[in-house]
């Protein structure tokens, strides 16, 4: 089966997407048609992700307090997007709730590698978000950002189908 899953996918894979298919997991969560997730990504809560989304390894997606993601996104390995955070419960030693809120990801989003997107923030279509940055506020659409916390680096620009 490794043997195949190589002369398919020119790479080794996990034990657990040798014996599924990133395609049937997305299915079996009632992802949207032609979307992909390996079987290492974390899903909690409440999750909608719309059609020919690509999901990376190693990837968290909490959906605890609602999260939704659009058509044709790349959410690259180690992505993590939260809908809920514990600070205040933390520092008021339990007294406070858990903090919830509805996290939103538009349609033709690529988010880089390692990226973090806090509970509450609304990513406009697309926009990109570079590698490894932190995201605590909204970002509109058509814009690219990145840094920690992501600050707006410009627009994006498509020309010839390659982005500028």
């Amino acid at each position: 089966m490794q043997k195949e899953k190589l002369e398919k996918f020119k790479r080794r894979v996990s034990l657990g997407d040798l014996l599924t298919d990133r395609w049937e997991n997305a299915r079996e969560y009632g992802f949207g048609e032609g979307t992909s997730c390996y079987d290492n990504v974390l899903i909690l809560g409440d999750v909608k992700v719309g059609a020919h989304t690509w999901i990376g390894p190693n990837t968290i997606l909490d959906g605890s307090g609602g999260l939704m993601i659009g058509d044709h996104c790349s959410l690259s390995a180690g992505v993590q997007i939260y809908s809920h955070d514990t600070v205040r419960r933390s520092v008021t030693l339990g007294q406070a709730p858990i903090a919830y809120a509805p996290t939103r990801i538009g349609h033709g989003v690529y988010i880089g590698p390692n990226a973090i997107i806090a509970k509450g923030v609304t990513i406009g279509d697309g926009a990109v978000i570079g590698a490894m940055s932190f995201v605590n506020s909204d970002i509109p659409a058509g814009k690219k950002a990145w840094g920690t916390p992501a600050c707006i680096a410009g627009d994006v620009v498509v020309a010839d189908g390659v982005e500028q």
